[in-house]
């Protein structure tokens, strides 16, 4: 299997649970930017079990605990991209935890639809 997240180095791994597992985005558009991913591979969240959104969802509020200790964000933005016509990259299917800071974008009304460039152009 081709999927870089599949085959996650175990170094990278923030917070895991029994079928998920978080660890920072290679790619963040702000400091802090965490993906929750299922462990099993799967490619859209329609198609994830109840299990594993549960997981998923409890690894959200444990990271933004450890977010909020160690960056201090005044908000986040949580998205999924679901298929390649709505950015999905990789069809592994995640979550994207973004830490949101005073000043980041000039005009943050309208939360992700008004965001900023990326830290990192890929």
């Amino acid at each position: 299997m081709d999927c870089i997240f599949c085959t996650l180095e175990k170094n990278r791994i923030i917070a895991e649970n029994e079928s998920a597992l978080a660890f920072y985005n290679g790619f963040p558009v702000n400091e802090g930017h965490t993906l929750i991913i299922p462990k099993r591979h799967v490619q859209s969240f329609f198609d994830i079990t109840e299990e594993e959104l549960l997981d998923s969802n409890s690894l959200i509020k444990e990271v933004k605990a450890i977010m909020d200790k160690k960056y201090s964000p005044k908000g986040y933005n949580i998205g999924i991209n679901i298929g390649e016509t709505a950015g999905q990259s990789i069809m592994h299917v995640r979550v994207h935890l973004i830490p949101r800071y005073e000043g980041d974008v000039e005009r943050p009304k309208g939360g992700i639809m008004n965001f900023k460039k990326p830290l990192v152009d890929y």
